[in-house]
């Protein structure tokens, strides 16, 4: 599925929001590539990257919901996979944004989600927080990665690290 057709996925009262981020940002979108070098790494490549985590979603959220009960929705996942990289766009592609650390990129993505008047719950806010991984957050006495993030981060690691060159360019 093409990224607005995964957009229409998304519930009520974000996928409005979430379409129109994208129409207003349409062009910025288009234009940049997925990573300067990693993955996805052409024109445009950042909409195949999120096309194909969402479509991934897509494809296995309701096989593995089947065999147990997630505690998260397929629209859940589809939102936190559409925002989990929205900083890339406002860095690769002019005029562009200087961002210096995690920190910065999370703190700019809040921004977005709060112009946009995204709803997010504490499950979003984790997943977007850890869907790179837990990083130097990881602990052995607790899960700081919860299962909406970790159901997202696979699918980011296929794409970028699996399938980092598809569809080239």
């Amino acid at each position: 599925m093409k990224l607005l057709d995964l957009i229409n996925h998304i519930d009520e009262p974000n996928r409005s929001a979430c379409l129109k981020m994208h129409e207003d940002n349409k062009e910025r979108f288009e234009k940049s590539p997925g990573s300067l070098i990693k993955h996805h790494a052409w024109k445009g490549g950042y909409i195949d990257h999120l096309e194909e985590t969402m479509n991934l979603a897509y494809g296995l959220y309701n096989l593995m919901n089947k065999d147990r009960d997630l505690d998260f929705t397929l629209s859940d996942a589809l939102l936190v996979l559409f925002l989990h990289d929205l900083e890339k766009p406002f860095r690769y592609v002019e005029p562009k944004k200087d961002f210096n650390s995690d920190k910065e990129k999370e703190e700019f993505i809040k921004d977005m989600v709060s112009e946009y008047n995204i709803d997010l719950n504490d499950n979003h806010k984790n997943a977007l927080k850890y869907i790179h991984g837990e990083g130097e957050d990881y602990s052995r006495e607790e899960r700081v990665q919860k299962p909406l993030a970790a159901f997202v981060h696979v699918f980011d690691v296929i794409s970028a690290r699996i399938w980092f060159d598809y569809p080239k360019k």
